[in-house]
């Protein structure tokens, strides 16, 4: 079975190839264009750690021509579609490559799955798509557009799309909403990444305004996750993937001081286009994938701070 991974130099895209690559029955094909979000060595280095049992394709999903050329050679089964540049604050900087690399290279990919036959398709979205909600969970159901960033924006423009061309071409789409992915290799630009580096060199902390938080999720759960998605295709599915269990910056602060006892925090205002909290409802993930997070937030922080000992370019 031909299963495509775009983003697969990501984040969690180089962790789901490594994760993939443990089926022998699977012929695993990823394409990445190192967009310079961050460093095209650091995303070398994970496609690296992911192995060598899929082919890699570099590609610009933006090349329409070329995406389908490539869907029919291949006659993917399932496409999994992580590729994105992600970021609140550079959303707002330079909205319009927002809406070239998050929309519209993933209807290149929804057109392309749908005249090629492709199965199966899942997308990678974001919590962000709930925008400013309170404190408490979110439903799959809750999420109605009123988005808080151009990012978040994109992601929900995204999944619109993701429906129409389900609606046309037929076939099974998961959309899954990815809740503050950490754990080593995490983004170089997010919290507890940078939160760790800065540590590791003896520096405070930034801290962008109190009383907010967030639902870390580790990212072997996220694999996980994913991994029981593309096994189970059913209709049209929209999934929030989290851990259930929202971590206050303050809480953060102090898991930091289990591993790093003395250390400063310098506060800062709140960031344009943040929002508060994110707290994922998985109970219907729970039901239907029998998605069970399974590593505390100690337990993740200990083993990105362990990770990121051990890597040279940290």
């Amino acid at each position: 079975m031909n299963i495509l991974v775009t983003g697969g130099a990501g984040f969690i895209g180089s962790q789901l190839l490594r994760s993939l690559n443990e089926n022998k029955k699977l012929h695993i094909i990823s394409i990445d264009s190192f967009h310079g979000y961050y460093s095209r060595q650091r995303k070398m280095d994970q496609l690296k750690m992911a192995g060598d049992g899929f082919e890699f394709i570099e590609l610009d999903l933006l090349e329409e021509k070329r995406v389908i050329q490539l869907f029919e050679q291949k006659q993917f089964h399932t496409v999994i579609h992580l590729a994105a540049i992600p970021g609140v604050p550079k959303s707002i900087e330079n909205p319009h490559e927002y809406i070239d690399l998050d929309i519209k290279a993933t209807v290149n990919i929804l057109k392309a799955s749908g005249l090629t036959k492709v199965e199966h398709v899942i997308f990678a979205s974001s919590s962000s798509v709930y925008g400013n909600q309170g404190y408490h969970p979110v439903k799959e159901s809750d999420a109605r557009g009123f988005v808080a960033s151009p990012y978040a924006a994109s992601k929900w423009s995204a999944e619109s799309f993701c429906h129409a061309y389900r609606h046309l071409y037929g076939y099974h789409l998961s959309i899954l909403r990815f809740f503050t992915v950490y754990g080593p290799w995490g983004r170089p630009d997010m919290a507890i990444p940078l939160f760790v580096k800065k540590l590791l060199n003896d520096e405070p902390l930034t801290i962008f305004s109190k009383k907010t938080a967030r639902d870390y999720t580790y990212v072997d759960d996220i694999i996980r996750g994913i991994q029981s998605v593309i096994q189970h295709p059913n209709g049209h599915q929209v999934y929030n993937l989290g851990s259930g269990n929202p971590v206050t910056i303050e809480e953060l602060v102090e898991t930091f001081r289990l591993f790093f006892p003395q250390f400063e925090t310098i506060h800062f205002p709140h960031r344009l286009g943040d929002v508060q909290t994110t707290w994922a409802d998985i109970k219907k993930a729970n039901e239907e994938l029998d998605y069970q997070p399974s590593i505390s937030f100690a337990e993740g922080i200990g083993r990105t701070i362990e990770w990121a000992k051990r890597y040279e370019r940290f």
